[in-house]
């Protein structure tokens, strides 16, 4: 299978502020719930494909408001992740996914291996190899990078409501997450350390494959999709999280 991407569609992972001064590097992996032509609707309602299986509602408006307050380049995903979800590496079943939450997805079920890895190739390498670039080059102008991942969840999951507001999640560094978790403590918003995911739902891939291994910083920050529904919501949350990043920086660097 090949030419999943026509040259219409344009490149596969997007990047923004490349020439940002500022030390963090925003990766927002389901930003965009657009689908290629080629793979049609995957069998989906278009109920489905506007739903949070196809993306994360809210995270890219705040990437963006984030990336100016903080001077930082913004690195995205500019096809759904139910084509190939840039958080989990090629061998996960969760990389095209069969089924998410109570959706069957018909366009994923039983690939070949020639159509993985063409998917494979058309969506992960491109973002892996993008942002793994961007963290060397970094790196080696004496500006090691912090890496934070941005993601948002859906306030009711399985017919149960979630409390939790905010999610500060992190795998084996906890430097970070600690510290934004000891600022945000007696905040506005009912914050918790790896919820509503954890690195068990193997949630903290882009961390551990361009943090951890590079011994850098990193957090992900997943908001409740309710609180930036709109623009006015995703400028007030955007606000608060650059605040709590900024305290927590301090604190560890």
């Amino acid at each position: 299978m090949m030419g999943i991407l026509t040259g219409e569609e344009g490149e596969p992972v997007a990047l923004e502020n490349v020439a940002a001064r500022g030390w963090v590097i925003l990766v927002c992996e389901h930003a965009s719930r657009q689908l290629p032509k080629s793979l049609g609707t995957l069998g989906l309602s278009e109920e489905a494909l506007a739903s949070h299986i196809a993306w994360d509602p809210g995270a890219l408006g705040v990437s963006r408001r984030m990336a100016g307050m903080l001077d930082a380049t913004l690195v995205f995903q500019r096809f759904s992740r139910l084509a190939y979800d840039c958080n989990r590496p090629p061998e996960s079943p969760a990389a095209m996914p069969e089924k998410s939450e109570v959706y069957d997805v018909p366009g994923n079920s039983g690939l070949d291996r020639a159509a993985r890895e063409a998917r494979t190739e058309a969506f992960y390498l491109p973002f892996r190899d993008t942002l793994s670039r961007l963290v060397r080059n970094r790196i080696e102008a004496g500006r090691p990078p912090v890496i934070v991942t941005m993601h948002s969840f859906t306030p009711v999951y399985f017919g149960k409501p979630r409390a939790v507001e905010i999610g500060i999640l992190h795998d084996a560094d906890t430097r970070l997450a600690d510290a934004m978790l000891m600022a945000g403590a007696h905040g506005p918003y009912e914050i918790r350390r790896n919820e509503p995911y954890g690195p068990e739902d193997g949630v903290t891939h882009t961390l551990r494959e361009h943090g951890l291994s590079n011994g850098l910083p990193n957090v992900m920050i997943e908001v409740r999709n309710d609180l930036i529904k709109d623009e006015a919501g995703q400028g007030v949350v955007a606000g608060y999280l650059t605040g709590l990043l900024l305290e927590g920086l301090a604190a560890v660097q």
